[in-house]
């Protein structure tokens, strides 16, 4: 994705079945739990880059002794950091004792982050700031063991106030930033009374049934209770992915499988996916049961899981990602006239790579085609250098764009910072026939067009390229996301800005005043959450005529170089992942009535100039 965006946070959790010496003996390492915890974060690392946490909880510990224990870090790279300074702890432990490690029971007394169950998290920040007290797992304390809660997850909610006030809670200024907070306060509320009917072991099915389905949006938590009881819950339409894996020794779960499978060295299909609206409790003896929480509705898992955000090493979303890319070579070869002689492709960015040699296994499978026929028509006409200069034919690969390091700089002022900007990518010159050859870069998704304009753009017209054809292996984005991703302005997407500006070329700006005054209406009635009115703004456009309006929009007023935007198609998006049809930022269709409420309320902030998120 060449323009960053923020999003999906992603959550491990290890609860061990057996006794800290059995992994001594057995795997080598009595801190096995926390081993396996690092590689599990470190492998899901992509989904959060602006914090981490982790908290653990010690089982069969003696009253008045602490037994729930959270370390959190904002640093540059938080996951090292995290487990360096526990890393500390064992040294310094060692520095008296150097051979503690021998023994279980003395590790668990002295190391606060030994313990049985184990929760990381890895946080994007998609409100709130950047520091450290809004990285999870968050807390709540109390002198009742049953009362104690650890909570983590990947989500977001839009209705964090109608929360508040359904528990009476006055929040302070910390808890209105925080989604997690009011899911926080939403579940200890219930888990309080549950606790009042069956001390020290409340029923955390009821916990759930009573919290989950008062929470509006998409989410994967996960529970660390002081009772030895745990818990890793999907919402009801599976908006937010979770897996698992369970085998004698270890229950696991993570936002992504193939974390798990790599952590554990196990096979795809011993690694599961829980269910939308399901809940994995795991109870103080290490004993399981998936329990459905909430009824299941319309499976709308993101989509953008399998286009960018969850890594390509799960081999079904490698696959997905080859076929986004092949499903675009037919168009792409329209747009070329069939020129492969005079046509070179490239990615940008990185993330991208997957997708571009999808692109290519359509090019060369067209490539292929051509081969057979011409030579097939020679008939008997064949000579050894005429059929070896067909059979060499290849298509045009290059590396054309180096990103550098992100630059950061001094300069406010914003001419001279978009001249920075232009930096952030490098080219390799010598690659492009100037005038003569088309230059097609393939991204995975395209959000705001900023980086195409400032930077990638201005960077490929130094080539002298024919033409420039950008290619989204995404449809266009063009409603905002409440559920995950930072992405809840309207006036942020270029898609929007393409539709803004073709109903004022063609006197239709009525359009935006009436779909305006419709969601005044509605929001004065409170049933902002029934429609999505930003939808009409859409509808007198061709896919076509709002990409061509993006591609004019992302050329620099001093590029020459005609430059052409293609965009996945919604259908061939689906046919290639077919079990994450959620779709919403490209289609307006939201899984729940608070998606309704946000995309209208960020066209109404739009209007009214007011840059803030619709939520």
């Amino acid at each position: 994705m060449s323009d960053e965006i923020k999003h999906e946070c992603g959550l491990a959790y290890i609860r061990l079945r057996k006794p800290f010496s059995y992994y001594l003996q057995k795997r080598g390492s009595v801190t096995y739990g926390l081993n396996k915890l690092y590689l599990l974060m470190e492998k899901q690392h992509n989904r959060g880059q602006d914090g981490a946490g982790l908290a653990t909880l010690k089982l069969d510990i003696e009253a008045g002794n602490p037994f729930l224990y959270r370390q959190r870090s904002s640093a540059p790279q938080p996951i090292a950091d995290l487990f360096y300074k526990i890393g500390l702890e064992i040294q310094e432990l060692e520095k008296f004792q150097p051979d503690i490690a021998k023994h279980p029971g003395l590790m668990k007394g002295h190391l606060p982050f030994m313990g049985e169950i184990l929760l990381g998290h890895l946080r994007y920040g998609t409100q709130g700031k950047n520091n450290v007290e809004f990285c999870h797992p968050f807390l709540k304390k109390d002198l009742v063991p049953g009362k104690n809660i650890a909570l983590a997850g990947n989500f977001n909610l839009v209705n964090t106030e109608e929360l508040f006030q359904h528990i009476g809670f006055d929040p302070g200024a910390f808890e209105k930033q925080s989604d997690l907070a009011a899911m926080m306060e939403v579940i200890h509320h219930f888990l309080v009374k549950e606790e009042a009917l069956n001390p020290n072991a409340p029923n955390i099915v009821n916990v759930l049934k009573q919290a989950a389905p008062l929470f509006d949006g998409g989410f994967t938590i996960g529970g660390l209770i002081g009772n030895g009881y745990s818990f890793i819950m999907r919402d009801a339409n599976g908006i937010r992915p979770a897996y698992y894996y369970i085998d004698g020794e270890v229950i696991v779960a993570a936002s992504e499988r193939a974390s798990i499978r790599t952590t554990f060295n196990v096979g795809e299909n011993e690694v599961l996916e829980l269910m939308p609206g399901t809940a994995l409790i795991v109870d103080d003896k290490g004993d399981y049961k998936i329990e459905q929480i909430i009824e299941p509705k319309e499976r709308r898992a993101c989509s953008f899981e399998r286009i960018y955000f969850s890594r390509g090493s799960d081999e079904k979303i490698y696959r997905e990602r080859i076929a986004l890319g092949n499903h675009l070579s037919k168009i792409v070869l329209d747009r070329i006239e069939k020129d492969l002689k005079n046509t070179i492709f490239s990615y940008i960015p990185n993330t991208a790579e997957v997708a571009f040699y999808g692109l290519i296994k359509g090019m060369e499978q067209y490539l292929n085609n051509i081969k057979v026929e011409r030579i097939l028509s020679w008939g008997k006409e064949v000579d050894a250098e005429r059929l070896e200069e067909m059979v060499n034919r290849k298509i045009r690969q290059e590396k054309i764009a180096i990103k550098d390091v992100k630059l950061r700089t001094f300069i406010t002022e914003d001419a001279n910072r978009n001249e920075m900007v232009q930096h952030v990518y490098d080219i390799t010159y010598g690659t492009v026939k100037k005038d003569q050859d088309t230059l097609v870069v393939i991204d995975d998704s395209i959000v705001r067009g900023t980086t195409l304009r400032e930077s990638i753009i201005r960077m490929l017209s130094r080539l002298s390229p024919k033409k420039i054809i950008v290619v989204s292996s995404a449809p266009q984005i063009r409603y905002p996301d409440c559920y995950g991703i930072d992405m809840s302005k309207m006036g942020d997407f270029i898609a929007f800005k393409a539709a803004i500006a073709l109903l004022d070329e063609r006197g239709m700006n009525n359009v935006i005043e009436e779909t305006y005054q419709k969601i005044k209406v509605l929001e004065a009635n409170g049933a902002l959450h029934t429609e999505n009115v930003v939808r009409q703004l859409y509808k007198p456009f061709t896919p076509e005529e709002i990409s061509d309006k993006i591609a004019q929009l992302i050329t620099p007023s001093n590029v020459n170089i005609p430059v052409e935007v293609i965009y996945q198609t919604i259908e061939d998006l689906h046919e290639c992942c077919p079990t994450n049809t959620g779709d919403w930022y490209f289609t307006g269709n939201y899984p729940t009535p608070g998606g309704n409420k946000v995309c209208n309320k960020a066209f109404a902030n739009y209007v009214e100039g007011n840059n803030v998120r619709g939520y």
